[in-house]
């Protein structure tokens, strides 16, 4: 039992970092590569794309950063807030609670003679009862404390790194439309890789995954370019 328990752990963080970096990077390959487009509709210097779109960048990692470590805290608040409950119902009405982890072990198909035994093992130590109640019930895990700070590291850098990439064109091209046909070659090239991970590691189709990441992407960047030239020709 004691060498199960570390693996579940592992593999609960590993999962939430791939969550948030995909999270992140969705976003910044997305948004300032819009605001980028946008703004090369509207100016004729590279220098006021860039310093924009640096502005944005910062901002939107600040604002992802905090609403990546908000959900986490929520989180840990929630299963907290539920756990006092849980440990309220055990004291207060445990033959309600002991029908409840009957009527479990049935949905799992136990015996009616092996059930009368593992509802007199589970319910005898209260943190174990509140525990599988926990997790069999209201099917929560302990969330990991410290993952809210982590995601907000990870999902701020994340959306960082996917934001520089639209943005890089701009610092090596003379004009706002040579950066933004550079910019749209560079960061659709990567919405489709990411596209395509993204849905490997999802079990989605693949190629639809892609093509649906990059459409996403070039919609967002091109709504963006026509509305700034719309609104810059009036």
């Amino acid at each position: 039992m004691h060498h199960a328990h570390p693996h579940p752990e592992h593999h609960l963080t590993s999962s939430a970092m791939l969550q948030d970096i995909v999270i992140g990077l969705s976003d910044g390959l997305t948004v300032p590569f819009a605001l980028a487009a946008g703004l090369s509709g509207a100016v004729q210097s590279s220098g006021l794309v860039i310093t924009a779109g640096l502005a944005e960048i910062v901002a939107g990692s600040i604002a992802m950063g905090l609403g990546g470590y908000l959900a986490g805290r929520t989180e840990v608040e929630h299963y907290d807030a539920e756990l006092k409950r849980e440990y309220q119902e055990v004291q207060d009405v445990p033959h309600v609670e002991r029908a409840e982890v009957d009527e479990l072990l049935t949905e799992m198909g136990l015996s009616e003679s092996t059930r009368h035994q593992a509802v007199r093992e589970l319910t005898a130590d209260p943190d174990q009862w509140v525990r599988f109640m926990m997790k069999y019930e209201l099917g929560l895990e302990k969330p990991d404390p410290s993952q809210a700070p982590k995601s907000a590291f990870t999902i701020s850098t994340a959306y960082a790194v996917g934001g520089l990439i639209p943005l890089s064109a701009y610092f090596v091209t003379d004009t706002p439309a040579e950066g933004l046909l550079w910019s749209a070659v560079i960061t659709l090239v990567c919405l489709l890789i990411f596209g395509y991970l993204k849905s490997r590691m999802t079990g989605q189709p693949p190629v639809m995954g892609a093509l649906k990441m990059a459409g996403v992407g070039a919609l967002a960047a091109g709504a963006a370019f026509l509305v700034a030239r719309l609104i810059t020709q009036e």
